[in-house]
C-alpha cells in the first residue's frame, strides 16, 4: 500500500521539476530534452512546460511548438530502438516503472491490425506516446512508416498548442487548460467511429480485428514477433 503514494510523490517531484525549467535561462533546451525523453521513457509529457513558455512569449510559441515536435519525434526514434532491439531487457522494465505493462498486449495488437492509423489518432492524444513508439519498435512496424505517423501526430499535438498561442495570446491558456484534452478525445472517438464503422460496412473484419485488440494478451500477441 505504500507504494503507491511513493510513485505519486515522485511522479509530483518530477512534474515540479520539469515545471521549473520554463523560467530557466535555456528553457528551450530543456524543453527539447523533456520532449525527446518523454517519447520513451520519461513520465511527464512536454504540454504543461510547453504551456507555460508559450504564456510568457507567445510570439515565439510557434518556434517552442516545432521544437517540441522534433524532439518527440527524435525521441520516439529512441523508444522504437528500445522496442526492436532491447524490449526483453530495458522495455519491459520501462513499461513496468511507467504502469503500461497492461496496455501493451492491446497496443501492439492494435499496431499490428491498423498500423499507422493507431499512431496518427492515438499520437496525438494524451494517451502515452512512449507506448506506441516502444511497441512500434517491439512489432518491427515499418520504420518508415512510423517515422511519417509519429511527426504527423506529434505535430498536432503541438502545433495546435503553439498556433492558439500565437493568435490568441495568453487568454487562450484557461480554454486549452480546460478543453485541450476533451477535444483530443473527442477526435479519438470519431476517428475510430469511423474505422468501426467503414469496417462493419466493408465487412473486412477491422470491427472485429479492433474488439478483439481491446483484449488482447501477452499470450495472444505472441513473443516471438511473427
Amino acid at each position: 500500500m505504500t507504494a503507491i503514494p511513493r510513485n505519486k510523490s515522485m511522479i509530483q517531484r518530477m512534474y515540479n521539476w520539469t515545471m521549473e525549467k520554463s523560467a530557466h535561462p535555456h528553457a528551450e533546451y530543456w524543453l527539447a530534452l523533456v520532449s525527446f525523453v518523454e517519447a520513451s521513457f520519461f513520465p511527464i509529457p512536454p504540454h504543461p512546460l510547453l504551456g507555460l513558455m508559450c504564456l510568457a512569449d507567445p510570439k515565439k510559441a510557434v518556434r517552442y511548438a516545432l521544437i517540441c515536435t522534433a524532439a518527440s519525434v527524435a525521441g520516439g526514434m529512441l523508444g522504437y530502438g528500445i522496442g526492436y532491439f532491447l524490449y526483453e531487457s530495458v522495455g519491459l522494465w520501462l513499461l513496468g516503472v511507467l504502469g503500461l505493462t497492461d496496455a501493451f498486449p492491446p497496443a501492439a495488437c492494435y499496431l499490428r491490425q491498423f498500423g499507422t492509423e493507431i499512431i496518427l489518432i492515438k499520437g496525438a492524444t494524451p494517451i502515452p506516446f512512449k507506448l506506441l513508439t516502444i511497441t512500434a519498435g517491439f512489432i518491427q512496424m515499418n520504420f518508415g512508416e512510423f517515422l511519417l505517423a509519429s511527426l504527423a501526430s506529434r505535430a498536432f499535438s503541438f502545433m495546435l498548442v503553439g498556433i492558439l498561442f500565437r493568435l490568441f495570446g495568453a487568454p487562450i491558456k484557461a480554454f486549452i487548460d480546460k478543453y485541450l484534452v476533451w477535444v483530443a478525445g473527442g477526435f479519438l472517438v470519431a476517428v475510430v467511429a469511423g474505422f468501426l464503422a467503414v469496417g462493419a460496412l466493408s465487412g473486412d473484419g477491422e470491427a472485429k480485428a479492433a474488439d478483439t485488440c481491446s483484449g488482447a494478451t501477452l499470450e495472444s500477441i505472441g513473443l516471438d514477433r511473427k
